[in-house]
């Protein structure tokens, strides 16, 4: 479980037995603990068995495939997909490959529903790059409408493995990865995928 799983679950819990020795309300003390056992299950942090193989991108998180295209850039054409995360998600990140991080990139913003197409554009956000050697691949944390907080443990140089914790987006968000153009996809959209397991893509 992520730690602050922890500090919102028994920190509830305290405010349930504060309002029990207070009140003497079942309501007033039933619905922190309620809350408290929400929270503990939305805080999970599931093991996940990373697939082993070359050339593999794997999701960053757990969630629901809502567009799979290829748009032009600057940098060329590139393959796009995106992962929204319903609050019943896992909400911990991984890194889709192995590599060194490149740049990590915050940009403050607002907090529109995810689903929104423009929400990639003007919703808070963090874009973190690895390149494995030869390739990089980036992904994008998105805060939701729920969403208030993005938290990210990785730094500018920092080596990861395939399906490494990197991260976390606090309630419904979303993710997107940019890939190279010439990636086989292997997903298509309306699919579930969890982070760390599910192959999106194989890199040419």
């Amino acid at each position: 479980m992520v730690k602050d799983g922890y500090y919102y679950g028994f920190g509830l819990f305290a405010v349930a037995g504060l309002a029990w020795v207070l009140i003497h309300s079942r309501t007033a003390t039933g619905v922190p603990i309620l809350l408290a056992l929400f929270f503990l299950w939305f805080f999970r942090d599931p093991d996940r068995t990373v697939p082993t193989g070359e050339n593999l991108v794997v999701s960053p998180a757990d969630g629901k495939v809502t567009e799979c295209e290829w748009i032009e850039t600057q940098q060329g054409s590139k393959l796009r997909i995106s992962i929204f995360l319903s609050v019943f998600d896992v909400h911990v990140n991984r890194t889709p490959i192995g590599g060194t991080v490149t740049g990590v990139d915050y940009r403050k913003g607002g907090f529109m529903n995810a689903m929104r197409p423009e929400s990639v554009m003007f919703n808070e956000q963090t874009l973190v790059v690895v390149n494995d050697g030869r390739v990089e691949v980036a992904f994008k944390m998105i805060a939701g409408l729920l969403a208030r907080r993005i938290v990210c443990n990785v730094r500018q140089g920092d080596k990861l493995e395939r399906g490494q914790r990197m991260g976390l987006i606090k309630f419904g968000s979303r993710v997107d990865v940019l890939l190279p153009g010439d990636a086989q996809l292997l997903v298509k959209k309306g699919m579930r995928v969890k982070g760390g397991s599910s192959v999106l893509a194989t890199l040419a």
